[in-house]
């Protein structure tokens, strides 16, 4: 029968007088960071995102629909702003209709491996928004963790 520290450096076996460390399940079952190099180019999804942001908030797609490329902390901010803009509309008397919009120039800023941050021109026709994105890599794809519409 084998020890069970048979085959293991000695470094990895702890002695007697040192501690275990604790197990944290975080490390290898929880959001995995992508490195850039590993995951698609960021313009679609940042001009995707945008329209669809904008959509919601005119009251003319689901916001579970942005689910899967949005943080929780997004996901809260835009159903406030949801919920804002469909009062707006109800004290106005306007219906939610899908807005006409072109998408401008997207200007992509890395600041470091795996993060990007975006500002993407909207422009509607009696004005012209930007929407600030920054997309992290989890998970070997684009998460939105910061959307802001100015």
């Amino acid at each position: 029968m084998t020890s069970p520290t048979a085959g293991k450096p000695a470094s990895a076996v702890p002695s007697a007088g040192q501690a275990h460390t604790p197990f944290d399940p975080e490390q290898f079952f929880g959001r995995q960071k992508t490195p850039t190099d590993e995951l698609p180019p960021p313009e679609p999804l940042l001009e995707n995102l945008t329209r669809c942001v904008m959509e919601v908030l005119a009251g003319a797609r689901e916001l579970d629909q942005l689910a899967r490329w949005i943080s929780e902390d997004v996901y809260k901010h835009l159903l406030k702003r949801q919920v804002v803009s469909a009062r707006a509309r109800q004290v106005k008397g306007l219906q939610a209709v899908r807005p006409v919009l072109t998408i401008g120039t997207i200007s992509v800023f890395e600041p470091c491996d795996g993060v990007v941050e975006a500002v993407v021109m909207v422009h509607q026709r009696t004005r012209s928004r930007a929407v600030a994105i920054r997309l992290e890599g989890m998970d070997r794809r684009w998460r939105a963790t910061a959307i802001a519409v100015l």
